[in-house]
């Protein structure tokens, strides 16, 4: 580009800019006006937020904010029940954590306030609550007495027992839709795919393999983003892909055992349910990606990575079939290892709804968190990234069992310090009060719902005074740790009896990771090798996401009504998208009756995942990992299994789950990360530069 063109693109980008300043006043004036005319429909005595807000295409909240006088009555009256949601976790996915050592300093156990009284429980039904920008959220709290005692029970007729039926295997292609490639068992076809909707991947589909395909994956090509550039939102593109009109298919509502129906709606791997009119064939489109990342990888080698899981998996399971999703595929598996004898031989009882609700709002998930100056250099020496290998499958060898007990503030303080420590060393979920301690120079060690927002930081000032709940590896690392105990205040608690109803499902899947990252390192044929890559990682999300299917969230329901028959749009439903044909609609429909709901269990994992995040013990080699073994200032940021750090560590790798594995170095100087997007834009420079290195030498 020269001088001239230089200024000529200059005065388009001025263009630009001034009409994109007409195009917002244009839409400021019609939000005003849309505005006006909400106050003017809702003077109508019987107007309904429920009517007016697909007409606004705004949610049934953003009506109410406008008229307060049009809230439903659900959520102005009074009730008891299941306590309000609470902040959910800043990020997405799991974490390890290496087995506590006894407590070194029994006495760190105490102080406990024996008069500590909980937090009051929201009403059920009840709006999540809110704060000002800098009041932390609230968490809710167990009620007093017998209201709060009837929680401490099992769900009637509910509890996970093995399946006495065996999974059937769906006909599955693989399908590149830049390409066209795609990939049915040993043959390989090329296909045109039109305009790459939903109906021409059906049609190309089966034109060309018309033997009962029932699940087609899609390896590259994102089709579901092909109009992204005309939409606010990823999630609108993809539910625009989604429903969009496929004649001679209609939206899959379900069979037999299969409850799966309805499209699933996510930004980046969505599911497409489809049944084909006055037929009983049914098909899914969905994304590889569920299951592992690919990089340039052929629909081939996708497809011997799915094989070689299956094989693998099928030494351990001889009924083991690969379902839709790791999550799903996870749980099936897990059930196939429900004893047949013994004192479980009944199936795991599910939790009240009451308690599944509190640990829904209580117990986050991965430690997402960027330290930013003046805690860390405003120039970093070096970035270096350690992430944990395999990381939940080192917390799955003891979960809570039985039918939980509530442990008041009371009762704790009147154990003695032997049965105090045994109870926080064990399976326990508890809400406490806790201090920094004064002199205190590290990371926080425990969480706290944020100011502000749905999510969770960890206090690290010292002094901080602060409610939230936490698990017994978390607690056990913040009395424990090797700096300094924390103050610790027993405000109430649910504790369980130690078990392992996950302990036999994890070894066989460890086993299975191990022989098939043994395969990727001795393979001599590079696609076999790549193959055998992917599906070790493919074992990964099966523990991953398997775990994290037994936390349970409510539900969420997304749906699509006509724009002329606008008034059927559920009422409650939150408007996420809209045409001029249709209205896409989300709307939560709590906890469904699972038999394999166990929040109990991701919560521990959950916690321990963290705690190993913080310190853990590696006892062959007789030492510590983990950030509280490095020096005050020296952590960048914690990811959910990884660790960012200013300088490198000599930590033990043995290829065992929860070793500190290191994944990227990046030599500074360099500014230290503000935001997300620089962390994630060195992270990769760190691991490219690592990788280079590694080739180099």
């Amino acid at each position: 580009m020269d001088a001239r063109s230089y200024n000529a693109a200059l005065a388009d980008l001025r263009a630009v800019r001034d009409q994109i300043k007409k195009a917002r006043a244009a839409l400021a004036k019609l939000e005003v006006d849309r505005d006006k005319r909400i106050a003017q429909v809702a003077s109508y005595g019987k107007a309904k937020a429920e009517r007016i807000a697909p007409a606004a295409g705004l949610s049934v909240a953003d009506i109410v904010t406008l008229v307060p006088s049009l809230a439903p009555e659900s959520l102005t009256e009074e009730s008891t029940g299941v306590p309000a949601q609470a902040p959910a976790p800043a990020a997405h996915t799991p974490p390890k954590d290496a087995e506590p050592e006894p407590a070194a300093q029994p006495a760190a156990v105490a102080p406990v306030m024996r008069t500590a009284q909980p937090l009051a429980a929201p009403p059920a039904g009840a709006p999540a609550v809110t704060a000002a920008p800098d009041t932390p959220q609230a968490l809710p709290s167990i009620p007093e007495g017998e209201a709060g005692n009837a929680w401490f029970a099992h769900t009637s007729g509910l509890a996970s027992t093995r399946p006495n039926f065996t999974q059937q295997a769906r006909s599955t292609v693989f399908l590149d839709t830049d390409t066209g490639v795609l990939v049915h068992r040993n043959q390989t076809h090329h296909l045109d795919l039109a305009n790459r909707s939903a109906a021409d991947i059906l049609t190309a589909v089966f034109r060309t393999v018309p033997e009962g395909v029932e699940r087609v994956y899609i390896t590259a090509g994102d089709p579901w983003h092909r109009d992204a550039d005309r939409h606010p939102y990823l999630r609108d593109a993809v539910a625009a892909w989604l429903n969009a009109p496929a004649p001679g298919w209609r939206t899959d509502t379900g069979r037999g055992r299969d409850r799966m129906a309805g499209h699933f709606v996510h930004a980046r791997n969505p599911v497409g349910r489809y049944q084909r009119d006055n037929s009983d064939s049914h098909v899914e489109i969905r994304s590889v990606g569920e299951w592992f990342d690919l990089d340039g990888d052929s629909p081939h080698t996708v497809r011997d990575a799915f094989v070689l899981l299956w094989q693998a998996l099928r030494r351990h399971w001889d009924d083991a079939v690969l379902m839709g999703s790791p999550s799903q595929t996870g749980r099936d598996l897990w059930t196939r290892t429900i004893p047949t004898r013994g004192q479980h031989a009944e199936g795991f009882p599910v939790l009240s709804e009451e308690l599944r609700g509190l640990l829904h709002a209580t117990a986050g998930q991965g430690r997402n968190e960027l330290v930013t100056p003046p805690r860390v250099p405003e120039q970093l020496p070096q970035l270096v990234e350690y992430d944990r290998t395999f990381a939940y499958a080192k917390h799955t060898w003891k979960s809570p069992v039985g039918t939980p007990r509530r442990i008041t503030a009371h009762t704790f303080a009147a154990w003695s310090e032997k049965e105090q420590i045994r109870a926080l060393y064990g399976c326990g979920h508890w809400q406490v009060r806790v201090t920094v301690p004064d002199a205190w120079n590290h990371v926080g060690l425990l969480p706290a719902p944020a100011p502000g927002d749905r999510a969770w930081h960890y206090p690290a000032q010292p002094g901080t005074t602060f409610t939230t709940w936490a698990g017994g590896p978390e607690l056990h690392a913040a009395l424990t740790n090797p700096l300094q105990p924390w103050k610790i205040e027993i405000l109430d608690g649910i504790l369980w009896d130690d078990g392992k109803p996950l302990d036999d499902w994890a070894k066989k899947l460890k086993d299975t990771w191990t022989n098939l990252s043994a395969q990727a390192h001795y393979q001599g044929d590079a696609q076999q090798a790549r193959a055998a890559h992917l599906a070790s990682r493919a074992v990964r999300s099966i523990l991953l996401y398997g775990i994290g299917s037994f936390a349970q969230r409510p539900r969420m329901v997304t749906g699509t009504t006509p724009r002329t028959m606008e008034r059927d749009v559920p009422t409650d439903a939150e408007i996420i998208g809209f045409d001029n044909e249709s209205i896409t609609w989300q709307k939560p429909t709590g906890f469904a009756r699972d038999p394999n709901a166990h929040p109990e269990w991701a919560a521990a994992i959950w916690s321990g995942a963290r705690a190993a995040l913080l310190t853990q013990r590696h006892r062959d080699d007789d030492t510590h990992a983990g950030a509280l073994h490095t020096p005050p200032g020296s952590v960048v940021a914690f990811r959910t299994d990884a660790l960012y750090l200013t300088q490198p560590q000599n930590w033990p790798h043995h290829h065992q789950p929860g070793d500190y594995l290191l994944k990227g170095r990046l030599t500074g100087p360099l500014p230290a990360p503000t935001t997300e997007e620089k962390l994630l834009t060195l992270r990769d420079a760190g691991r490219a530069a690592l990788t280079a290195t590694s080739g180099e030498a």
